[in-house]
């Protein structure tokens, strides 16, 4: 398949509304507290029929400042010591999450996110890898899709080489902007030498991938600053990049309203971000994965597009499609057999709920047969930029054609705008309306609501 984008400014404009991201299909929004843990336990134990392979996620939840742009479930301190009682309680979790799997049920994803992954120590890191090894089957070379979230500030090349050696085996580096007045603005202070001795330690220490965040639409952006960061960043050739656009959603999230929004790029400013950074990377040889990603041609998330192998979840894109993920830790979501679970969110519920002896689930989702198929339709749209009805209708036991047929109409203004190509048998997203992949999946989506889209990011 081609792996190419075509920018449509009009286009854009016209559909950049909100819209989910579709990290979950349903998403947040729908879960449930009447879902609990005797509802995720029972889920566990249905899963262990399949016999599928096990994503780990571990959230760690602290940073040593705040960045003023981030949307993310975290605690920010000074206080190193935070992290003892952290861990106790990640450890019990642990335990207790790996008593209801299978043993023989192999690690095929683990993943540190945040947060800042690497604000615990490196002997905390240890035991933390020794005590999921203890309890969980993990790969001993570099069969298993291992990745961690680094700040460049809480890392240099010995920790790296440290991850490297305790299995990790990809990163994803946070840039955003290396513009010392964009870095002022945001409260993310990051020199290009603490970013770079990460970026080379990876490459010495043997990492296998390397993505590398950009952020557009902060405070005091400009298209000739971004490709400044940009250009820089690609002298380096990581593997990946992620560009993704900033929601400025200050009711959500507070710390959004200490950035001066007479600072941020205007509309019209944002989108010739994009477009130029999107031309940029194109001409150095990256392949547009979508959904803000890309990456080299012969990168494994390409070479799995390309087969209709991608998969997309609550950590991007990944391989590794056939996994249930098991998350630990605050806030953290697993999605087990046909179940969407999270942890409390605040430290110290989820500390009461571990230490009362049992998980930290407060609520989820059970999906019915109707969100299942759907999130197979939005899966593949979002992964493959293809879809195919003959194999939705063998998997599910449908007539495409007819189960979808209000949605086979909805997508007319799409064709006629060369988003999508229809056939009797297929959607396409063309080069056009690959930017637009959201607007395209949201056609599908049985919840979406005019009064909740304000609840979600621009899609562009």
């Amino acid at each position: 398949m081609e792996q190419k984008i075509q920018f449509d400014e009009a286009l854009i404009k016209r559909y950049n509304q909100s819209g989910p991201r579709y990290t979950s299909y349903p998403t947040a929004i729908q879960f449930e507290e009447s879902f609990g843990i005797d509802a995720y336990k029972e889920a566990a134990l249905r899963s262990n029929e399949s016999g599928r392979g096990l994503s780990l996620y571990y959230h760690i939840p602290f940073c040593d400042t705040v960045c003023f742009f981030c949307a993310c479930n975290k605690v920010w301190t000074r206080d190193r010591s935070k992290t003892t009682p952290y861990l106790q309680r990640l450890f019990k979790e642990i335990e207790m999450q790996s008593q209801l799997f299978d043993p023989a049920r192999k690690v095929e994803q683990l993943h540190l996110g945040g947060g800042t992954p690497t604000f615990i120590n490196n002997d905390e890191m240890r035991q933390l890898m020794e005590k999921t090894r203890q309890h969980f089957n993990l790969y001993d070379d570099d069969s298993g899709e291992y990745s961690i979230e680094i700040d460049p500030r809480e890392a240099n090349r010995e920790s790296v080489k440290l991850l490297r050696e305790l299995g990790f085996n990809r990163m994803s580096l946070g840039v955003q902007d290396f513009d010392e007045k964009v870095q002022k603005a945001v409260n993310r202070i990051q020199t290009q030498a603490e970013t770079f001795e990460v970026l080379e330690g990876a490459r010495e220490a043997g990492f296998m991938s390397v993505n590398v965040d950009l952020i557009y639409g902060l405070p005091l952006q400009t298209e000739a600053g971004f490709l400044r960061t940009l250009d820089r960043v690609l002298e380096a050739e990581p593997d990946r990049f992620s560009i993704f656009n900033y929601a400025h959603m200050p009711s959500l999230f507070p710390t959004q309203k200490k950035m001066n929004e007479a600072d941020m790029p205007n509309a019209d400013e944002k989108l010739a971000i994009l477009h130029a950074s999107t031309e940029r990377l194109l001409e150095a040889g990256y392949v547009y994965i979508g959904m803000d990603h890309f990456a080299k041609p012969d990168d494994e998330l390409a070479i799995a597009q390309r087969n209709e192998t991608l998969y997309r979840n609550f950590q991007g894109y990944s391989t590794h499609a056939e996994c249930d993920l098991v998350g630990m830790g605050a806030t953290s979501i697993s999605l087990i057999n046909n179940t969407y679970a999270q942890n409390r969110k605040s430290l110290e519920e989820y500390y009461q709920a571990i230490d009362a002896g049992d998980l930290a689930v407060f609520r989820g989702v059970q999906l019915t047969e109707d969100d299942e198929l759907r999130r197979d339709v939005i899966t593949r749209l979002i992964s493959h930029f293809h879809l195919n009805f003959v194999k939705i209708d063998a998997l599910w036991n449908v007539r495409f054609k007819e189960y979808f047929a209000t949605e086979l109409a909805n997508l007319s203004p799409m064709v006629e705008d060369g988003l999508i190509t229809l056939s009797d048998e297929d959607i396409y997203v063309t080069a056009k309306g690959r930017l637009l992949i959201r607007n395209i999946c949201m056609v599908f989506d049985a919840y979406l609501k005019p009064d909740m889209q304000n609840r979600f990011s621009k899609v562009i």
